[in-house]
Order: structure tokens, then C-alpha cells, then sequence
């Protein structure tokens, strides 16, 4: 009966088939190590949220007079409300952890060399909706630093010249943050993004499975294959190999992830910020404001470049730039190999280098300029913490500006025929 019914709905939806063709007969390199853990659990932390958010929406008013109480409610009175919450504000913070270090990983072993190209730039689209996405959630709890960080981050728009002040009211809905603003980004939040990120997922799925995984040593697979059968050579099913050690990787995750949410749910003020547990209040300004730390590296560049004309546009131009060049990696990296394991000292060390870079600046991004103190008289009394990001803004960029010259000059090793255990 049970085949029955499943020859009967392969005649009518394409279920075996979609089956065979992107799991049990999909062949992925037989050498992933655990840095291929983390795509699939960018998808397990989506799924997580897609679920904690609707629950909350359930007993969420987007309303600037309840929005702060009906969170409050959440957490109270809602049975298990609180856990619902921390799990979506975790999951917010988690989701960026293991983009991050996915798009690592393409940096490490080339993978958004040729032929993945798109599937490279489908990715960093992701990237970009997942930046919008988040910027729009923050707004919600309605907290001191998602009134003023929504301020500052609106403001920024009103930078761009001809069409800034117009664009900064399109988005607030309002010449201030307010109810118009809080129910626009309430609706771009829990319909229009997520609508555009799932069809990027799907998107960056298939251009992967049309073009193959990369693996550690940057070898095609595909080039090598069984003449009989057409299977690659080091190639093994996606199903049960690389699914039974993705949830390997899942329960790793999740012991982590359910740690944080019952013990730390606030990390030190960087998941969840103090300020944020007091109600938005438009006539006391925070101290110090700052985005989530996943936005601190770029918010750190955007404080480095000074004002020009009484204008912050270079800075805002610069934040912009910082991401929309990472768009351009399949084209200005020249090197002959793929993965670190065959590239020279240069590239590694220049990896290197731009890592430390990014976590410098993201620090950074959370802390006030004048963390470090000034310098003296001889640089004009400016803040340490300013001089540090703007040699820091200047690493960054020069990672990708000269990229390809010290790409093409490095030394590397002859990639192997075949993949390597």
C-alpha cells in the first residue's frame, strides 16, 4: 500500500525523483571536514526561527504603545513565553555565528572560485537579507537601544545625497521613529524578507547542487568519474553519509545553543543589550549606542571615516562598500589554487591579518571611541580607539584591493589529481 501510494504521487509531483536528485544520488566529496557543518546548520538555525517567530507574533502587538508591555507579556505570563523569546533572540545571534564562518570557509577553500560563482553572490544575497532582516527585528521590542539604534541607523540614510532625506522618511513612515515606523518594519520582518530569504535559500540549494560541492582541496570531482556508472570517483551520497554527520554537527549545536538559552541568554549584553530591557523613550538618549554585535565591524568603519562637508556620506558609503565588495571575490582573486591547504605564505598570512582585522573592528563597533583614552597634542588629541579602526578600515579594504596582485604573485603548491583524506 505504502508503495502504491508513492508510485501514486510520483505520477502526479516529482517526490522520488527530488529525492534521488538532491540526496540519496547527489554526490558530495568524500573529504569534508567539520567546516562543512555549518550550511546546514545556517538552515537549522532558519527553520528555528521561522518557527519561534510565529509563536511570538501570536502575543505580539506592533503597536508603539503596547509593543514593549506585550514583550513583557511574553515573558511573564505566556506559558514558556520566555523560552520562546530567548530562543529567537539567541537564534538571531547563532544564525550570524555560522554565516560567518561559512563564509569562512568559502574564504578558506575557495569556494566561490569558478564554477560557483553565483552560487557565491546568491549567497551573499542571503547575507544582505539576513542583514535587513535582523535590522528590522531589532526595532520591535521597542527597548531604548531598538528606539535609538533604529534612529541612527534611519539617519544614516538621510546621508545619501539628492535622495537621502526623502529615502530616511520612505523608511521611518514618519519625519521620527514611531507607530508607522514600528508597523512597517513589524511587516518587513515577518513577511516581505522572510519571503525573499526562503527563495534565496532554495536558489543558493539548486545553483549548489548544479555545480557540485567544493571540498578541502579545491578538486572538481566531477572530473573524475567512474566510466561504467558516471559516478564521481570521490564522490559518496549526501544520503545517509553527510546526514548522519550533519546531525552530529545538529547536536553539537543545539547543546550550545540550549546552553545559552537557560544559562546566558543575554551574553554579557552582546546578544540581548540591558538597555533594551527599558522602554523606548524618545527624550533620553543611551549613553552609548551601538547596533548587535554582528553589525559592529561595518558600524565601526562607518565612526572611522571622518565627516566630509559636514556630511557623514563618506562613512555611510564606506559601510556600504565594505559589504558590496565582498560581491566581487570570484573575480579579484587570481591565484592558481583554491584551497589554503596549496596556497603560499602571502595569501595565508594576509587571511590571517584580515581576520584579526574584522574582530578588532567589530569590538570596536561596541565600545565608545574614547575606550582607549586620547592620544597627545602630536595627533591632534584624537581618540586611540578612532586611529585604531581607521588603520583598521584601511587593512580591510587593502584585503580585497590588492588581492589580486598578491594572488597572482604567491607561491603555491600543484593541487593533487585527486581529493586527499
Amino acid at each position: 500500500m505504502l508503495n502504491a501510494l508513492l508510485g501514486w504521487v510520483d505520477k502526479r509531483f516529482p517526490l522520488t525523483a527530488t529525492w534521488k536528485e538532491h540526496l540519496s544520488e547527489y554526490y558530495a566529496p568524500k573529504n569534508f571536514n567539520f567546516w562543512y557543518f555549518f550550511g546546514s546548520l545556517a538552515l537549522l538555525v532558519l527553520v528555528i526561527q521561522i518557527v519561534s517567530g510565529i509563536f511570538l507574533t501570536m502575543h505580539y502587538k506592533p503597536d508603539a504603545d503596547q509593543a514593549f508591555a506585550s514583550v513583557e507579556y511574553i515573558m511573564r505570563d505566556v506559558p514558556w513565553g520566555w523560552a520562546i523569546r530567548y530562543i529567537h533572540s539567541t537564534g538571531a545571534s547563532m544564525f550570524f555565528v555560522v554565516v560567518y564562518l561559512h563564509m569562512f570557509r568559502g574564504l578558506i577553500y575557495g569556494s566561490y572560485r569558478k564554477p560557483r560563482e553565483l552560487l557565491w553572490i546568491v549567497g551573499m544575497l542571503i547575507y544582505l537579507c539576513l542583514m535587513a532582516e535582523a535590522f528590522f527585528g531589532y526595532l520591535l521590542p521597542w527597548g531604548q537601544m531598538s528606539y535609538w539604534g533604529a534612529q541612527v541607523i534611519v539617519n544614516l540614510f538621510g546621508a545619501v545625497p539628492f535622495i537621502g532625506p526623502d529615502l530616511a522618511l520612505w523608511i521611518r513612515g514618519d519625519y521620527v521613529v514611531s507607530d508607522a515606523t514600528l508597523n512597517r518594519f513589524f511587516a518587513f520582518h515577518v513577511i516581505a524578507v522572510p519571503l525573499v530569504l526562503l527563495g534565496l535559500v532554495a536558489a543558493h540549494l539548486v545553483a549548489l547542487h548544479e555545480v557540485g560541492s567544493n571540498n578541502p582541496d579545491g578538486v572538481e570531482i566531477k572530473k573524475k568519474k567512474n566510466p561504467a556508472t558516471g559516478v564521481p570517483l570521490d564522490g559518496i551520497p549526501l544520503h545517509p553519509y553527510y546526514t548522519v554527520k550533519d546531525i552530529f554537527g545538529v547536536v553539537i549545536f543545539l547543546m550550545v545553543f540550549t546552553v545559552i538559552v537557560f544559562f546566558v541568554p543575554e551574553m554579557g549584553g552582546y546578544f540581548l543589550e540591558y538597555n533594551n530591557f527599558v522602554p523606548a523613550d524618545s527624550l533620553a538618549t543611551p549613553a552609548h549606542i551601538a547596533p548587535v554585535w554582528y553589525f559592529t565591524p561595518f558600524y565601526s568603519i562607518l565612526r572611522a571615516v571622518p565627516p566630509m562637508f559636514g556630511s557623514q556620506f563618506p562613512g555611510v558609503l564606506a559601510m556600504g562598500a565594505a559589504v558590496v565588495i565582498m560581491f566581487l571575490l570570484p573575480w579579484i582573486d587570481r591565484g592558481t589554487v583554491k584551497s589554503i591547504r596549496y596556497r603560499g605564505t602571502i595569501y595565508k598570512s594576509a587571511l590571517a591579518i584580515f581576520v584579526v582585522v574584522f574582530l578588532l573592528l567589530g569590538y570596536l563597533g561596541t565600545v565608545p571611541t574614547n575606550v582607549w583614552g586620547q592620544f597627545g597634542s602630536w595627533l591632534g588629541g584624537a581618540d586611540r580607539a578612532t586611529v585604531v579602526a581607521r588603520i583598521g578600515t584601511i587593512i580591510y579594504f587593502l584585503f580585497f584591493v590588492l588581492m589580486p596582485w598578491y594572488t597572482r604573485i604567491d607561491k603555491t603548491k600543484p593541487e593533487p589529481e585527486r581529493v586527499t583524506p
